[in-house]
């Protein structure tokens, strides 16, 4: 699916996801969708005064979702991370944050509770 439209596959997302992530892979086997997400690189809310350099991402981690047609449906997520010039200090968004300032559908507000599990230390 490299190269190839991503619309199906936004329909598919928990709803708000794109707000913070783009596509930017699918791959599918006989058994499994695996859907490659990377957060954007818009910096955080509570950290919009400072001034921030992008340093990559953390290590990607894997979210299984809903099944569809049998296949099992993997999001493979790679946050970015942030280093704040006036400290040195490493950030990164704060998905509890995130869920506490928007409306959001249980199914999304789902997502952010495993990505707060995977919360860099």
């Amino acid at each position: 699916m490299q190269g190839e439209d991503f619309s199906l596959i936004q329909l598919i997302l928990p709803s708000g996801i794109l707000d913070y992530f783009i596509i930017s892979k699918v791959a599918h086997s006989e058994k499994a969708i695996h859907i490659h997400l990377k957060e954007k690189n818009e910096v955080p809310d509570e950290f919009r005064h400072e001034r921030l350099i992008s340093k990559g991402f953390f290590d990607e981690i894997q979210v299984q979702d809903f099944p569809i047609r049998g296949k099992a449906v993997y999001l493979l997520i790679k946050r970015r991370r942030w280093i704040n010039e006036s400290t040195g200090n490493t950030v990164f968004r704060n998905w509890e944050h995130v869920a506490k300032g928007t409306r959001m559908t249980k199914e999304f507000a789902a997502f952010l509770k495993v990505i707060a599990r995977h919360q860099a230390r």
